[in-house]
């Protein structure tokens, strides 16, 4: 027996340090966690906590810190569903969260919000959770174990999603993850009357943003600037924005039962304006925007 205790201690001694960290929090204070996916929500974000503290675990930033007296974290999460899904769960891992907000911009589908407005979605799906069909003479043709969920675009048919979480031995394949209830209804009443900007100093909004509380939100790992896509995706899902992050990150705090929410802003028509895509000329205009209803949310949020 003691040879075995020896040799179980060696080989313990010859693993990598890193294998230990992994388990190991950053701190147990109870704080909000505020996610963004790059650099223009990030910026927006960092104007606001008070108190920061940065911290950089495996290339992903997070920072420490107060906003409208609320403890956080900020977290950066990285574009797209597979970056926003793991430091979703690295944040649930190293911190000991309340709940989780995304912060950030969107390609606008529906075709009553323009470029600026603030979407709080109610529910989130997975467009790209999809089975691309077979060919034939009869036209595209699902495998005999599947149905089709929703009307397919081309071969892509779109389906839902296996969303673990305790006490739910089996769970059902699902399109939609609702965002928490309680989160959802301080939304409603935080969100009025939030000034929201119009101008930057390169060009200046046709029409004065909006916040819309509720609808649908789709997320997927393409960026999408094609007019058919755009109107297909509002016919199928009733979508009113198309983002890259937030049906992941809602999906991992579901399995986590940590409450989620996410603030979107339309930076671009996801390929339904006239000319060029407008990201890059309101992507800092939409962060802001997208900071200013968040804000707004977490003065009236329970502390």
């Amino acid at each position: 027996m003691p040879l075995l205790r020896l040799l179980v201690l060696s080989l313990l001694a010859l693993m990598p340090a890193g294998a230990f960290a992994a388990s190991q929090p950053i701190d147990t204070v109870p704080r909000v966690a505020l996610f963004s996916a790059f650099e223009p929500e990030w910026k927006a974000l960092l104007a606001i906590v008070e108190q920061p503290v940065s911290h950089r675990e495996k290339g992903v930033d997070f920072v420490t810190g107060r906003v409208e007296g609320h403890d956080v974290v900020l977290v950066l999460s990285g574009v797209s569903m597979v970056n926003a899904a793991m430091t979703t769960q690295m944040a649930v891992d190293r911190f000991n969260l309340r709940a989780i907000l995304f912060s950030g911009i969107a390609g606008g589908v529906d075709p009553s919000l323009n470029i600026g407005d603030v979407v709080v979605s109610q529910q989130w799906g997975q467009y790209l959770e999809t089975i691309l069909a077979r060919e034939t003479p009869q036209g595209f043709q699902l495998p005999s174990w599947s149905k089709q969920e929703f009307p397919n675009y081309g071969m892509i048919f779109a389906r839902g999603v296996k969303v673990p979480r305790d006490g739910v031995d089996k769970p059902a394949r699902q399109f939609w993850i609702p965002v928490d209830t309680k989160l959802f209804e301080i939304a409603r009443t935080a969100t009025s009357g939030v000034e929201l900007k119009r101008c930057i100093e390169a060009a200046c909004l046709v029409h004065p943003p909006k916040v819309v509380v509720g609808g649908n939100g789709v997320s997927g790992s393409a960026f999408v600037d094609n007019a058919a896509f755009r109107t297909w995706a509002f016919d199928t899902f009733k979508a009113q924005v198309l983002d890259m992050e937030s049906a992941a990150v809602a999906h991992v705090a579901v399995t986590n039962a940590v409450p989620f929410l996410a603030f979107r802003s339309l930076s671009d028509l996801a390929g339904g304006g006239a000319g060029e895509n407008e990201m890059q000329t309101f992507e800092k205009l939409a962060s802001e925007n997208s900071v200013a209803v968040l804000r707004a949310f977490l003065k009236e949020m329970p502390r």
